[in-house]
Order: C-alpha cells, then structure tokens, then sequence
C-alpha cells in the first residue's frame, strides 16, 4: 500500500464518491496504484481560477482539466451571472479550439449553463478566439467562453473567460467569480442539461463577423522601391 498524504487523500477520496462516473473512479483507484506521483500531482492543490480563465493538463484530479473541475467553475461563474444580472435574460456564448477534447468539455459547460437556466450559443465545429469575442457582443451575452490552451502543449486544455464588452475577464470580476467557486462542492454542480437553452451558431454568426472584419480592416501598401 503506497504511502498518500492525508490532506491528498481526503482530496482523492472524494473522488472516488458515487457523484463521480465510473470511469473516472477507475482512472483514479489506477492512480493509486501505479502512478503514485501522478496521483500526487493531480491532487495536491486545486487548478487556479484567475485573470481570463484557467489552463492545465487534461486528466483526472482537482488539479487537472476534466468535466468535473471545469463543471464546477462553470456552476460558480452561472451563480455569480445570475446574482450579478437579476431580472434579466443570461446568456453566453461558447467556442472551442482543435485540441483534444475540447468540443466535448464545451458541450459539458453548456450543459451546465442551460441546466442553471443561463441561455447558450454555441458554435457547431471549432472557431477562432476573435470570433467569439465578437459574437459576445454580437448576441448581447453577459459573458462568453473559449476552450483554447493557445500555445500550451497538447497534453493541455483552457477554458478562458470573456465578459459582456468583448474582453477577457478581469478585475474585479475574477476575484468575486473565484471566491463563489471556493465556496462550492463538486455535488453542488447541476449537470442537467436543458437542451431547449442551448442553440446551436455557425454561418450565421461567421457571415456577420466577416463582414465586420473586412468593414473595420484596412490593407497599407508600401510602394517603397
């Protein structure tokens, strides 16, 4: 039996709780017993929350990026929207980059907004960060998010935050959205979809986009011999 930490282990341990999937109770009890150093990696500390989103390695364990840790950021940032914009309609927007997993992670924090009565727009294949910017502005969201890790390595995914005007989150935004996250538990996240919230984007949003692009562009030719 491999020595863990106990402050480790409690961590683990509730990972290892019927809240979780099977398949990830199995990658974790793997964990334990062959890759005790990755066990500790992955669990030692919670993966942080700060300016513009999080980044991390992709796998199993509060410190790493899986459905469960971006599930409960997702469910912190839904309860700070609704509190910060009360009596009106929510909605966000969300995007996804090539890497891998990251249509699948987008679709979970679109479960999450929908199951919190947030409205979702999200774009049917992979766009660019700049696009979703735009289309925050563009379908009148209080916020909007991107699943990009930019030019961490593969083994990595992000989930970036942007918020109404356009821009990436930032004081004092971040810090009110960090300090409801800490105050949740993983069995408080609200996976249940409400598919009637979420709506599909693509052409739609690009066409506009475009042309907006090309209207606020300009192209300087340097006739210099």
């Amino acid at each position: 039996m491999i020595n863990i930490e106990p402050k480790i282990l409690e961590r683990v341990n509730v990972w290892l709780t019927p809240f979780f999937d099977k398949e990830t109770q199995q990658t974790v009890k793997n964990l334990i017993a062959f890759e005790p150093k990755n066990l500790e990696e992955s669990f030692y500390k919670n993966l942080e929350f700060g300016t513009g989103g999080m980044r991390g390695i992709m796998g199993v364990g509060d410190n790493r990026i899986n459905k469960y840790t971006l599930g409960k950021n997702t469910q912190g940032l839904a309860n700070y929207l609704i509190k910060q914009f009360p009596n009106q309609i929510i909605k966000t927007a969300i995007a996804y980059d090539c890497r891998d997993n990251s249509k699948e992670l987008a679709k979970v924090v679109a479960d999450v907004f929908s199951a919190n009565g947030i409205h979702v727009y999200l774009f049917s294949d992979l766009r660019p960060t700049p696009e979703l910017s735009f289309a925050v502005k563009h379908l009148a969201c209080q916020c909007g998010i991107v699943l990009t890790a930019s030019h961490n390595p593969p083994e990595y995914n992000g989930y970036k935050v942007y918020w109404e005007d356009g821009g990436q989150l930032v004081p004092p935004f971040d810090g009110e959205i960090i300090d409801v996250i800490n105050t949740l538990e993983y069995s408080d996240i609200n996976f249940a979809a409400n598919t009637n919230l979420i709506h599909t984007i693509g052409k739609d949003v690009d066409d506009v986009f475009i042309d907006a692009s090309v209207k606020s562009g300009s192209l300087e030719v340097n006739t210099a011999k």
